[in-house]
């Protein structure tokens, strides 16, 4: 989702450009412009669904298990782009003043190139999705509308907390993990029955999301406020924010633990105890946030503390196919 695109302030100078021919520079400018922790997020939660529905059954063989991964991989990825790109499209003079390296804003892509880039990845995502099969189409298709409602006018809303958190948890909390996890079902012959455990990761990440949609609007006011974004941060304040924030995923893992005890077809030692450990590193960490602070190695920013809620991300597509692996 754009959502998860804000990982910097308007302090943070811009990422030099590699040295090279120009089609690397280009290619430099691409992977920025796909916003490179959204395109390990997408990857993850792929790759997660299909270990969670391939645990249980003998699969149809490495080469059909690799084929339907890398057009499912494929597709996300191409809506990933089509998102994040349309969410740049729209917020170039916002970008100016919170993410100033990112192509668009910086100049390293035209407008001209950035909609080409973006009708490119919607229509490749869609056509790579219909050869990929109903559940597939149903999960790119849902994902691109809520995307494109998020920020593209009139509707556009992004403009209000209630609708822009909604979009995000609605698309990496429920879309993803249920439709990916359908569709894999379906293409490997499973029943299409939602067990227990993708119902125990859908809500964690429901939350998860939700998270992450108020913590990514902490680093980002200035720009926000200039042009009439009203986030959380600006209604209530940016601490509030943070702590709301750290509630919430405090009570994810917490919530994880407890439904370890209950769960089937996961290991739930290591599901509980791997939770509890990152429920500790992740309040240890957040404990470093002094935004003001003038000792940079001792403490964090708020956008360097939203890049760290992004690793506890990919993490929980490690560690969930992992629990169930070993059940």
């Amino acid at each position: 989702m754009p959502d998860q695109a804000p990982d910097s302030i308007s302090t943070r100078p811009a990422s030099p450009l590699p040295e090279g021919p120009g089609i690397v520079l280009w290619c430099h400018s691409l992977w920025q412009f796909w916003r490179p922790h959204t395109v390990v997020g997408t990857a993850l939660s792929v790759i997660a669904l299909a270990v969670i529905v391939l645990t249980p059954i003998s699969g149809p063989g490495p080469l059909g298990v690799l084929s339907l991964m890398g057009l499912t991989l494929a597709a996300c990825l191409l809506g990933n782009l089509y998102i994040v790109g349309l969410n740049q499209l729209e917020d170039i003079e916002i970008d100016r003043i919170n993410k100033p390296h990112l192509p668009l804003a910086a100049g390293e892509f035209s407008l001209g190139q950035g909609r080409w880039i973006v009708a490119i990845a919607g229509l490749g995502a869609l056509g790579l999705a219909t050869a990929g099969g109903p559940w597939l189409l149903a999960t790119v298709g849902l994902s691109l509308a809520l995307g494109t409602a998020y920020s593209l006018p009139p509707l556009r809303l992004k403009r209000f907390p209630f609708w822009a958190s909604f979009c995000i948890l609605a698309v990496r909390g429920a879309v993803v993990n249920l439709g990916l996890f359908l569709h894999f079902s379906d293409r490997l012959g499973q029943p299409l029955i939602i067990p227990g455990r993708v119902w125990a990761l859908t809500l964690f990440m429901l939350g998860f999301s939700l998270a992450i949609a108020w913590f990514k609007d902490i680093p980002d006011i200035e720009g926000d406020r200039r042009y009439g974004i009203r986030t959380l941060s600006l209604q209530l304040g940016q601490l509030p924010v943070f702590r709301l924030a750290r509630a919430m995923l405090s009570l994810c893992y917490l919530a994880m633990m407890l439904a370890a005890v209950g769960l089937g077809q996961v290991n739930r030692p290591f599901l509980a105890l791997s939770h509890g450990g990152v429920l500790v590193l992740f309040w240890w960490v957040s404990r470093r946030v002094r935004p003001t602070s003038t000792r940079p190695l001792a403490a964090l920013s708020y956008a360097n503390f939203y890049q760290f809620i992004w690793k506890l991300f990919f993490l929980e597509y490690l560690l969930f196919p992992l629990a169930c692996w070993w059940a």
